[in-house]
């Protein structure tokens, strides 16, 4: 029976292309000239910083430019406060979210359900299993999803099986 996965990831060697990308601009831009500032990458977070408090907004949109080339949804990635240091220094946390919580995917689960295609949907962890007799149907539920602009999860399909 052929089935396919919904799932809610961040590809990180992605992550760590756009930075690197990210910090190639930043190098040769001139405003930048002359300023302290960094981009760190540690585990599924990206961390901005620079001496100045209000370039760090710069910086995120840059890095953020990169991430939609990329392929990455924005969606997926959490921003946190920008923290001045007692030294002037602005930094800023941003959190990649892997997994689909609870109740968004029940809330999918009961959605693909109630679109009247033949289709089986069921939770599985931080993802969801779609399966089905006709690959037409697994394709209509792709496309289903895919138009809806008003998830607050950037979702992926994988391993699409016959």
């Amino acid at each position: 029976m052929p089935s396919f996965d919904v799932v809610s990831e961040v590809d990180m060697t992605e992550v760590k292309n756009s930075v690197m990308q990210a910090r190639k601009e930043l190098q040769s831009r001139y405003d930048f000239k002359g300023l302290e500032w960094g981009i760190e990458e540690e585990n599924k977070t990206v961390i901005v910083s620079s001496s100045e408090e209000f370039k760090v907004d710069a910086i995120r949109e840059i890095l953020f430019n990169k991430f939609s080339k990329r392929g990455i949804s924005l969606k997926n990635i959490e921003v946190g406060k920008t923290e001045r240091s007692s030294m002037g220094r602005g930094r800023q946390v941003l959190t990649m979210k892997q997994g689909l919580e609870s109740l968004v995917a029940k809330q999918l689960c009961k959605e693909v359900r109630g679109t009247g295609l033949k289709v089986q949907a069921q939770q599985e962890g931080g993802k969801i299993r779609v399966s089905g007799k006709n690959r037409d149907d697994l394709q209509k539920v792709i496309s289903y999803l895919k138009e809806r602009d008003d998830l607050e999860v950037g979702l992926t399909y994988e391993n699409f099986r016959d």
